[in-house]
C-alpha cells in the first residue's frame, strides 16, 4: 500500500506486512459545533485507518481534541458562558456527531489540558537547547535556530517573512518566532508554569500529545487538512525535531478542502452547513459516499445536486444486496467458488486502494461490479455454483462497503423524484392503455435516469440500477 508523503512529494510504500502502524491526526477545536469540513476530515482518517487494519496492519490511531485556545475564550466571551461550559458543551456535541456519523472514537483522544505538564517540559527542553526564549511571561520558538524550516511547507524563511506583517510592540526576537506559551490576561483559564501563569500555544499541544500517546520519537504517520501545512504542521515538526534530534513524522497525509457551491464555506457568507444541519437532508451512506467520490488529497465542492446524486448511488447498491439476499442460499453438497467477475472487481478495488487511497477509483470499481452482479442474476441459475457466488458477493459488499467504508446496506430504497414518479406512472397508464410504443420510450427514459422498470405477474416494478 501506497499514500502520497506531502514531505517528500511522492508516494512511498507502507512498511511490509506484518507491520505496526503509528499514526496521528490533528483533532477538532471545541468552540463551536462540528462542520462538513470536519466531518470529512473525520471520515477520510476514520476510514483510512480501517482500511489499513483491513489490509493487516495493526494500526494505534490518536487524535487530539484542542480544549484551550484563543477561539475557546472568545466564544465564552461572545455567548456569556464560562471557558469550561464552552469547553462540555461543545466536546459533547463533538461525540454525537462522531455517533450520528457512524465513527468511532481514535484509540486515544488526549484533551490538550490533560497534559499540560508535559508541554511545559518540552518547552523547557527547548530553552535549555536554545531553541526556544522566555519574555514578559510568553515563551517563543525561535524559527532560525532550526535549520530545517520550511521543508514540509517548501517554503524558505525569507519568503515566509515577506509576508509577516510586523508590529512594533512584539516581544519576539524575530517576526517569525511562534508562541510556545501566553501569559495569561485577567479572566483567561491559566496553569501555573516556570514563566508564570498561563496556557500553551496551539502548536506544542499537538508535537506533545502524539509523542507522548503514540509512545515514539518519530511517527509513521501525521495526517490532517491541507490548510494546517503552515503554518501549524511546519512548526510541529521544529519543535519537535530541535528537541529529540529525531524526524518527527516519517510520512504526512493531507486532506483536500471543502467549498460550498465553490465558494469557501464561511458564517458571514452563510453557507456554514453544520454535521447534523447536513444529516437533517440527507442519509449518512450518501453524505459518506459524497466524501469517497473525490480523492482525499483534491479538494470537494458541496451541492446539494451532488448530495442528491450519491444518495441514488447508495440506492443502487442497497437494491442489489437486497436483490441478491433473495436468491437461495446453496444447498448442502453445493460446491462453492467465487465468480472471475467478482475475484477481478476485487483485485480492481484493492489495487485502486493500494494505491494513495483511491476511494474515488474504488467506488467506480464497486459500480462496475453491482452492474455484473445484476447480469449475473438476470441470467438465472446455470449450474449449482449460481447460489454461491451470488452470496459471495454479498459476503464481499458488506465486508468492504460496509465494515471499511461504514456505508448502511440495509435494503433503503430511495423514493423517486417528483419527476421520476411522473415518468413512472405515465408508463404503468401506457400499458394499461396498451400504448406498447409510449411504454417502452417511458422505459428507455427511465433507464437513463438509472432506473429499471420491470413487468412481472404482480404488474410493473422498479429499482435503481
Amino acid at each position: 500500500m501506497e499514500l502520497y508523503n506531502s514531505l517528500t512529494r511522492c508516494r512511498e510504500a507502507l512498511p511490509a506486512l506484518p507491520a505496526r502502524i503509528s499514526m496521528y491526526s490533528c483533532g477538532v477545536t471545541v468552540y463551536d459545533k462540528c462542520h462538513i469540513g470536519h466531518a470529512r476530515s473525520l471520515y477520510t482518517f476514520d476510514t483510512l485507518v480501517k482500511y489499513m487494519r483491513y489490509r493487516g496492519y495493526a494500526v494505534r490511531f490518536v487524535r487530539n481534541i484542542t480544549d484551550v485556545d484563543d477561539k475557546i475564550i472568545a466564544k465564552a466571551a461572545q455567548t456569556g458562558k464560562t471557558f469550561n461550559e464552552v469547553v462540555t458543551e461543545n466536546i459533547a456535541l463533538y461525540y454525537q456527531d462522531m455517533a450520528d456519523l457512524g465513527l468511532k472514537p481514535a484509540d486515544v483522544e488526549p484533551r490538550a489540558t490533560e497534559n499540560i505538564p508535559l508541554m511545559i517540559a518540552h518547552i523547557e527542553g527547548l530553552i535549555a537547547k536554545g531553541h526556544a526564549y522566555a519574555t514578559a511571561g510568553d515563551v517563543y520558538f525561535r524559527v532560525r535556530s532550526f535549520a530545517d524550516y520550511g521543508k514540509l511547507s517548501g517554503q524558505s524563511v525569507d519568503k515566509m517573512l515577506e509576508g509577516v506583517r510586523i508590529d512594533k510592540d512584539e516581544k519576539k526576537e524575530d517576526p517569525l518566532d511562534f508562541a510556545l506559551w501566553k501569559k495569561a490576561k485577567p479572566g483567561e483559564p491559566a496553569w501555573p508554569s516556570p514563566w508564570g501563569d498561563g496556557r500553551p500555544g496551539w502548536h506544542i499541544e499537538c508535537s506533545c500529545m502524539s509523542l507522548k500517546h503514540l509512545g515514539t520519537e518519530t511517527l509513521d504517520i501525521h495526517a490532517g487538512g491541507r490548510d494546517l501545512v503552515f503554518p501549524h504542521h511546519e512548526n510541529e515538526i521544529a519543535q519537535a525535531e530541535a528537541l529529540t534530534g529525531k524526524p518527527f513524522a516519517r510520512m504526512w497525509v493531507h486532506h483536500g478542502l471543502l467549498t460550498i457551491n465553490s465558494q469557501k464555506m464561511s458564517k458571514s457568507l452563510g453557507n456554514f452547513i453544520t454535521v447534523q444541519e447536513a444529516l437533517k437532508k440527507y442519509s449518512v451512506s450518501a453524505f459518506k459516499l459524497f466524501f469517497l467520490s473525490t480523492h482525499y488529497a483534491s479538494s470537494i465542492d458541496y451541492t446539494e445536486d451532488k448530495l442528491g446524486e450519491m444518495e441514488k448511488g447508495i440506492a443502487k447498491f442497497q437494491s442489489l444486496v437486497a436483490r441478491a439476499e433473495k436468491v437461495p442460499a446453496p444447498g448442502a453438497g453445493a460446491r462453492l467458488e467465487e465468480a472471475e467477475f467478482l475475484t477481478e472487481a476485487r483485485k480492481k478495488i484493492l489495487a485502486a486502494m493500494d494505491e494513495d487511497f483511491n476511494t474515488a477509483l474504488a467506488i467506480g470499481q464497486v459500480f462496475e461490479l453491482i452492474t455484473a452482479t445484476n447480469r449475473f442474476i438476470d441470467l438465472g441459475k446455470q449450474d449449482d455454483l449460481f447460489e454461491g457466488q451470488v452470496k459471495a458477493v454479498v459476503s464481499f459488499l458488506k465486508s468492504f462497503l460496509t465494515g471499511v467504508l461504514g456505508l448502511e446496506l440495509a435494503d433503503r430504497v430511495v423514493g423517486p423524484s417528483a419527476e421520476e414518479a411522473a415518468l413512472i406512472n405515465e408508463r404503468q397508464a401506457a400499458r394499461l392503455a396498451k400504448n406498447w410504443s409510449r411504454s417502452d420510450e417511458l422505459r428507455d427514459i427511465l433507464k437513463t435516469r438509472g432506473i429499471l422498470v420491470e413487468d412481472g405477474k404482480s404488474g410493473q416494478t422498479w429499482r435503481r440500477v
